[in-house]
């Protein structure tokens, strides 16, 4: 993170010489770390070259310095105001290389003596592997250190350039801890994509740094900043950010919306409970329990639309949208989604959001767990009121494999415009009556 402040002090450095436009200095110089900031220039790269950068660099400065001057414009008429804080801007912009080559300089020596450096697996035990490793023994300037091999058949790891292995793919969560490694490498590994998933996703390797080497490395990645080691392309890999300000924000959103929104729907409560009592007599509220985030178990609230003949039917039987015990009303508000309002008390306490994967009942989860592994990976997070497989179509009697598919992507894709988006849709299918 040493370019962070290289960057600001160059591009605020002007000050120094004049103190009429100080303020123009400052604002261009927190809106210059801000847009290298979202353009991932303080990533960690394995590559560092400041001469790769100058493009990505000098285009984001120009965009935040113009972006001042037109404010100073709208606020001062005079152009020689302005002339005056564009040349001090080319002052920055002339700083600029040279403070991000210091600070990569500083960064490559402290490598370079190892006083920077990550342990490292390489998963795989092919060419591409080999000479990863050869690369990371050889090379100290990349920052890694090369801990041993992971691959998923340990008989194929019989040369002398494939060891050490250390061990198979399925124990990479034990291996990173015991060998103090935070970096994991994916090259030419033999295993179906689907097996490596579950493994890469697993809780262990939450903190560690993902890097993978493209199949098709001789076609040039569009994507992201491209990064080496040697002449070997890799990538990292994005995995979904479900800590932090974001999340927090979303926490914060669902209390603020779902207490507002149980005050402002008390009337609407009260009807539904009043027509629910009306038509199957006591009981209004219906308890179910369904699995939240890391699988825990709680009981969901719901207006009852039906009896259940016993507990076992209402923890096994999958969709009553059809059943004859469904009266009017409780269809009616199966529809609309009105029986699941009580759910903004969920939502209060904490067991659920406002967006999320569907909430399942513990019978349902085990079911689908075993016949569709990614299944399992929709309790990354807390389950939700609605969801982007829910307002895609998929309620009801539809494809288990098509609804883990899309609450998966909303998880790796998650944000809270994507969150917006979702109940955007949903307000359009209540008002449609798009419901079960």
């Amino acid at each position: 993170m040493l370019a962070l402040p290289a960057d600001f002090v160059a591009v605020a450095a002007p000050i120094l010489w004049s103190q009429q436009y100080w303020r123009a200095h400052l604002a261009t110089a927190v809106l210059t770390v801000t847009f290298f900031a979202f353009g991932g220039l303080y990533r960690a790269r394995r590559h560092l070259s400041a001469l790769d950068e100058l493009p990505s660099v000098y285009g984001r400065m120009l965009t935040a310095t113009a972006a001042v001057a037109m404010i100073m414009a709208v606020r001062h008429d005079s152009l020689e105001y302005i002339d005056g804080f564009l040349r001090l801007a080319a002052v920055s912009a002339i700083l600029l290389l040279p403070a991000r080559a210091v600070s990569r300089m500083v960064t490559l020596t402290a490598r370079r003596r190892r006083w920077v450096e990550h342990g490292t697996l390489i998963v795989g035990g092919g060419p591409v592997a080999i000479e990863l490793a050869r690369l990371l023994r050889r090379y100290p300037q990349y920052g890694l250190r090369f801990a041993g091999f992971v691959d998923v058949n340990a008989a194929e790891h019989n040369r002398k350039e494939s060891m050490p292995l250390v061990g198979n793919v399925e124990d990479l969560g034990r291996l990173i801890r015991n060998t103090d490694c935070d970096v994991v490498i994916i090259a030419d590994v033999d295993c179906p994509d689907e097996r490596l998933l579950r493994t890469v996703m697993a809780p262990d390797l939450q903190d560690c740094d993902l890097w993978m080497v493209p199949r098709l490395r001789e076609f040039p990645q569009q994507s992201g900043a491209p990064d080496q080691i040697g002449a070997i392309p890799i990538i990292h890999l994005r995995r979904p950010v479900l800590t932090g300000p974001k999340w927090a924000i979303k926490r914060t959103s669902d209390v603020i919306a779902s207490g507002l929104a149980l005050l402002l729907l008390s009337p609407i409560l009260a009807v539904c409970a009043l027509a629910t009592f009306l038509e199957g007599g006591r009981g209004i509220i219906f308890r179910q329990q369904r699995i939240g985030r890391y699988g825990e178990p709680f009981d969901v609230l719901k207006f009852r639309s039906m009896r259940p003949a016993n507990e076992n039917e209402s923890q096994t039987q999958w969709n009553i949208g059809h059943d004859p015990r469904v009266g009017p009303i409780g269809r009616f508000m199966r529809r609309t989604s009105l029986d699941e309002l009580p759910q903004l008390w969920n939502i209060l306490r904490g067991d659920m959001s406002i967006v999320g994967p569907r909430p399942e009942r513990p019978y349902f989860v085990d079911r689908f767990s075993a016949d569709y592994p990614e299944y399992a990976m929709r309790h990354r997070v807390p389950v939700g009121l609605t969801g982007l497989a829910q307002v895609s179509g998929l309620r009801g009697d539809t494809p288990i494999s098509d609804r883990a598919r899309f609450d998966n992507y909303y998880i790796e894709n998650w944000s809270l415009w994507l969150d917006v988006k979702v109940i955007l849709r949903t307000i359009a299918e209540v008002f449609r009556g798009g419901g079960r």
